[in-house]
């Protein structure tokens, strides 16, 4: 059974968006595959419209191309954006969590940044070029040393087919 990785409030959200998937078996997540929302481009590929929770390679505005069963097959332009995603752990304090949560969001408003959630402990934030996101790297960095959360780069492995 394959399990859907989806995204319920995509930041680029517009009447015109296609849905496509990645397979995310190269990415060592077989069984899975994330839908992308995506905008549809003049020249027959399409601008992604969302921010990847854990297809790696891809960010928000790159361009791909799909094959004819609508899904993602490559890269074909770079929107120099990348992706910073963190898994937070649950914790034993049921005022932990939440708190965290609060401290993630807000550092995120405070910078100005997009982001999306799946589901309340994995965030996926949009870091455009130029951007220096070094006070949300501080509170994930005390989320990593005070909680054990993970975070990564998603462009940490090209994208994949």
């Amino acid at each position: 059974m394959t399990e859907f990785i989806v995204h319920d409030d995509p930041v680029g959200r517009a009447a015109s968006n296609y849905i496509a998937h990645v397979d995310l078996a190269p990415f060592e997540l077989d069984g899975q595959m994330e839908q992308l929302w995506l905008k549809p481009l003049n020249d027959g590929t399409f601008a992604i419209a969302c921010i990847p929770f854990r297809t790696y390679g891809l960010a928000l505005g790159d361009r791909v191309v799909l094959s004819a069963d609508d899904q993602v097959t490559e890269v074909v332009g770079l929107s120099r954006h990348r992706v910073l995603r963190m898994l937070l752990m649950p914790s034993p304090d049921p005022a932990r969590l939440p708190q965290a949560i609060a401290r993630i969001k807000n550092a995120i408003k405070e910078a100005d940044l997009l982001s999306e959630w799946s589901g309340d402990r994995h965030v996926a934030v949009d870091i455009p070029p130029q951007e220096n996101p070094s006070k949300l790297f501080e509170v994930m960095e005390c989320e990593v040393t005070e909680a054990g959360a993970f975070w990564e780069w998603a462009d940490a492995q090209p994208f994949s087919t």
